[in-house]
């Protein structure tokens, strides 16, 4: 009897020892070298606009992708304020790592069901796993897919003009872990006036009643650029694209309005390329 019970026990301890090596094999982590070679990747494929990046203020990153955030806003109901509020914190007005190799200005993790590239980077854990993008408005529009999940539905039946209850309900439906989330992008907000981006129904009001900073840094870029797309686009009243664009900044330049130029050049919304050659001429 002693010896069938002693063979019970040892057959218990191998079950027990062999499902705890399954369990650690099912969770071993990548290892670091394949971590240095997986980002190296995704830097070399990002080499261009790494090479060719240029440090922004707040301010720049909110002239930038204002535009961006208004299309989402009125694409899914997102207020522009808590988009720009987020990108403006999750990649430090766009010069984080994340932001500047991998287009993710969101901070959003590669999970399950992500199929695209990822890029790792220390966070809540060592060598956690972050979407990559091919573009900042990529990363944009997948901010707003990301929070039609079910656990964020309830901040949808919000008013788009709430955006404290935005920033509370964020933290509550678990998108970041930092007690003082919701605090940081309220304080955001309200620094840089986002809310004045909420209204759909006075978006170009809005938008021309930019702050003072804003306007500032409109002057500088009118003054950086106004000879140069003189001298390349007199004969053919066309303009080239060129980093820091927007379609608000060029149609102001060039007496138009957004609708104008989006007519002109048959867009069907305030998406343009660096590159990208523009009619400005009615």
């Amino acid at each position: 009897m002693i010896i069938v019970m002693r063979k019970i026990v040892y057959l218990l301890i191998g079950l027990v020892f062999f499902n705890s090596c399954s369990a650690r094999k099912s969770t071993v982590s990548v290892s670091n070298r394949d971590v240095k070679r997986n980002n190296e990747s995704v830097q070399k494929a990002n080499s261009a606009s790494i090479a060719g990046y240029t440090p922004l203020t707040s301010v720049q990153y909110i002239e930038r992708y204002k535009a961006i955030a208004i299309q989402q806003m009125n694409l899914y109901g997102i207020p522009a304020s808590i988009t720009l509020a987020q990108g403006l914190f999750e990649s430090g007005s766009g010069n984080g790592t994340l932001a500047r190799v991998a287009n993710n200005h969101f901070g959003i993790k590669a999970g399950s069901t992500w199929n695209g590239k990822i890029y790792y980077k220390d966070d809540d854990n060592a060598n956690d796993r972050f979407r990559v993008y091919d573009s900042p408005e990529e990363s944009f529009r997948d901010h707003s897919e990301f929070l039609k999940k079910k656990n964020y539905a309830a901040l949808f039946e919000l008013n788009k003009n709430d955006y404290k209850g935005w920033a509370y309900g964020l933290k509550k439906a678990g998108y970041a872990t930092n007690p003082n989330y919701p605090s940081l992008l309220i304080n955001i907000i309200e620094k840089y006036n986002l809310d004045q981006y909420d209204n759909p129904e006075t978006e170009i009001q809005k938008i021309k009643r930019v702050d003072t900073v804003l306007t500032q840094i409109d002057k500088k870029t009118d003054a950086a650029t106004a000879d140069s797309s003189q001298q390349n686009n007199n004969t053919n009243k066309t303009y080239t694209v060129k980093q820091g664009d927007t379609l608000y900044n060029i149609s102001k330049r060039f007496g138009l309005t957004v609708d104008d130029l989006k007519d002109l050049n048959s867009l069907d919304n305030n998406n343009i390329k660096i590159g990208q050659i523009l009619v400005v001429a009615k």
